[in-house]
């Protein structure tokens, strides 16, 4: 056996996704999106949101499987996002109907729902302190 080689039982375990920290050659980079009990408070408040249920999880859906290192990868996957200052996203939703803000810290692929509601409750609140 080479010296140099690396051992089968380290390669093996080099592609393991149970062992931490998950790095390495064999991580899925998919964004980690925080908390979906905050959408899940929105759409269960009131039957007036019922329209929004399924535009709000298609977009947990496709932000689940983004990869998203910069704010470029954001507005290349979803047009009609604006991006703001310190990390914040805003994200229009079922044709402008709902927004969504959000924090996103990119090294480590988190979105944090700051804000979700109407377009009018938007116009309420300030998204770059929320």
């Amino acid at each position: 056996m080479n010296r140099f080689a690396t051992p089968i039982w380290v390669a093996e375990r080099a592609c393991d996704k149970t062992l931490g920290p998950k790095m390495g050659p064999c991580y899925d980079w998919q964004v980690r999106v925080i908390a979906l009990s905050t959408i899940k408070a929105f759409l269960n408040r009131s039957s007036g949101v019922a329209d929004a249920r399924d535009p709000v999880m298609a977009w947990f859906r496709q932000v689940k499987q983004a990869d998203w290192a910069r704010p470029a990868d954001v507005k290349r996957d979803v047009r009609n996002a604006s991006i703001l200052k310190d990390g914040r996203v805003v994200f229009n939703i079922a044709g402008d109907k709902y927004r969504i803000v959000v924090w996103i810290n990119y090294p480590y692929r988190v979105v944090y729902i700051r804000f979700i509601g109407t377009h009018r409750q938007y116009d309420a609140i300030d998204a770059q302190s929320i």
